[in-house]
């Protein structure tokens, strides 16, 4: 069975794609075949992937609005076994036009979970959702059997998570009661900043066991593999972020 994990957020510069790309890339490692599902406007997780502009033939747009099949938007990247489905700023009018759609919180659930999906013999499908509770993360949200909040380390940090623990509640109670919170998983850590330490500790003590052990420190290797379009794991596997984000995948794996 593929899992489905949304990675969201609604707070912007938290580290959603970042961790969408290397969880991923780091699950492969650990022998999983993953999709990123990239249904963010800006089509970061696509680029940080190595999937230029004019290779997106077909993007989520087409996946959500024209009806293609996952396996002919799925891309493979130039890690073995990592694919994404890449993104366009073309889905920055797909919310206006699902509205219309009867189906539209759930255009992104079938389109995961048919045969088309099955013939990609995924093990994870990983969705890097856009910063924002719009009508395109209510989708990932009712496609997913999980939630991953990635959670940075400052000071209103837990105040942003509320609304999107409402709306994971709302999705719960009228279109997928199966959801959960994966976790959630401090990122951008700087163990010298006192702040950041307390951040931690709250979210520990107001959120217990759904926080992840794993913390993904601030790096600067973490922040430089986008320009080189790799994942951290490949561009400096010894890094502090690539150690941090095999945790994180080895964490998920064993749940």
């Amino acid at each position: 069975m593929t899992r489905i994990i949304a990675v969201a957020n609604q707070k912007g510069g938290v580290g959603k794609t970042t961790t969408a790309i290397n969880l991923a890339a780091a699950m492969v490692e650990l022998g999983k075949r993953v999709l990123v599902v990239d249904i963010d406007p800006q089509g970061n997780a696509s680029t940080g992937l190595g999937i230029t502009a004019k290779a997106r033939n077909l993007t989520t747009y087409d996946l959500l609005i024209e009806g293609e099949p996952l396996n002919e938007v799925a891309l493979e990247t130039t890690t073995p076994g990592l694919f994404v489905a890449p993104a366009t700023t073309d889905l920055s009018s797909a919310d206006l036009e699902m509205v219309s759609n009867e189906r539209r919180s759930y255009l992104l659930h079938d389109a995961l979970r048919g045969p088309e999906a099955a013939a990609l013999q995924l093990d994870y499908i990983l969705i890097d959702c856009p910063p924002s509770l719009s009508l395109l993360t209510v989708n990932a949200l009712v496609a997913a059997d999980a939630v991953l909040i990635p959670l940075q380390a400052e000071f209103f940090a837990l105040e942003g998570l509320s609304q999107l623990i409402l709306t994971i509640r709302e999705v719960r109670e009228t279109a997928n009661p199966k959801l959960r919170i994966e976790g959630v998983v401090l990122t951008m850590y700087d163990k010298r900043n006192n702040l950041a330490q307390q951040v931690q500790a709250d979210a520990r003590e107001t959120l217990g066991e759904v926080v992840f052990n794993t913390v993904v420190p601030r790096n600067v290797r973490v922040s430089e593999a986008p320009s080189f379009a790799v994942p951290v794991l490949s561009y400096d596997p010894q890094s502090k972020g690539a150690i941090a984000y095999r945790a994180l995948a080895q964490e998920i794996v064993e749940r």
